[in-house]
């Protein structure tokens, strides 16, 4: 099968700070995906750059963007604006802020459904309430007619999930969709987009800081640092044997696997910044298997043997391999 997504050494730049370096991923028709790392680590720019909302001075280069056999990176403006939004569609962090305050939540439904679907009149208007009734707002009639202050930040980010989905879009971006929600809120929420993944067979990225969540949701998951890609995994493998030692200090960080400890375990040292970034492994200086070859040159984000394309890492050392996959001078 073909990936619907297709992204090769693509790179941002804010002036001389590479905010994402290289980046390379895959995604399959159908697949859920979740993409990790810790805040600045690229996740959120690196889907931003996907949908073309990257704005000076940031610089946007890659080698391959294919979308669904087009090529985005030739496409025109006016091709662009018929994928972004209609195929490709995306969720925001912070709804209240990503919807327009001074129109409607119902208005804001239709903007989309006119624009991508062509629908006008009573067609338009039945549409926008199916959308709300899908999305679980209760008494959609009335709701339709409110601004976005004049709702819960659930309901508001049920609206946002709603124009997403309007044009049944193949693939759907999630970032940090439940940021700022009340637990239970935020478990609703991550329902209600697993429901509709399913039910409508789209793609979908989640970008999230809650690895329990990515672990229940996501059948691969791609770990960023430094605004690198350093390892694609399966799930649950990449949780029970992760290759990269970043992954690996994510995953010893959860809570739950630090019960009976006086302190959670955490990860020294500070992510690099414009000036400070080492010629060799970005994460070098702060791990804890360092060797002297980890300084010389950035390592590639390699393919494991007898793993395919699925499992990747960027490390001349990674950790877990079998016996008999050893690589790079051995295994930890």
């Amino acid at each position: 099968m073909n990936d619907l997504l297709t992204i090769r050494n693509l790179a941002v730049d804010f002036g001389g700070l590479p905010a994402v370096d290289r980046v390379n991923l895959n995604v399959a028709p159908g697949e859920v995906v979740g993409v990790v790392g810790e805040s600045g680590s690229g996740k959120s720019v690196t889907m931003m750059a996907l949908m073309g909302l990257i704005d000076a001075p940031g610089k946007v280069s890659a080698d391959e963007i294919r979308f669904d056999g087009k090529n985005l990176l030739t496409a025109s403006p006016k091709e662009r604006r018929k994928i972004i939004g209609k195929d490709i569609a995306m969720v925001f962090q912070d709804a209240l802020t990503s919807l327009n305050p001074s129109y409607t939540v119902g208005y804001q439904i239709k903007e989309v459904l006119k624009l991508h679907e062509g629908l006008r009149g009573d067609a338009l208007n039945r549409r926008a309430l199916e959308l709300l009734d899908q999305v679980g707002i209760p008494d959609a009639k009335n709701r339709i007619a409110s601004f976005p202050h004049q709702m819960s930040g659930g309901m508001n980010q049920r609206v946002m999930i709603a124009m997403a989905v309007a044009c049944n879009p193949k693939l759907l971006i999630a970032d940090e969709p439940t940021t700022a929600l009340d637990v239970t809120i935020q478990a609703q929420i991550m329902q209600l987009l697993v429901q509709l993944q399913k039910e409508r067979g789209m793609a979908l990225v989640l970008i999230s800081h809650d690895l329990a969540v990515v672990s229940e949701v996501a059948q691969r998951v791609a770990v960023m640092y430094a605004g690198e890609m350093i390892e694609t995994n399966r799930v649950p493998d990449i949780f029970s044997a992760p290759h990269h030692p970043y992954t690996e200090a994510l995953l010893a960080a959860i809570p739950e696997h630090n019960v009976g400890a006086v302190r959670l375990a955490a990860l020294p040292g500070l992510v690099p910044g414009r000036d400070d970034r080492p010629k060799g492994c970005l994460f070098a200086p702060r791990c804890k298997y360092v060797v002297d070859d980890c300084m010389k040159a950035r390592p590639a984000l390699d393919g494991l043997p007898n793993h395919g394309d699925a499992v990747r890492v960027r490390c001349i050392k990674p950790l877990n391999l079998a016996a008999d996959a050893i690589q790079h001078g051995g295994a930890r």
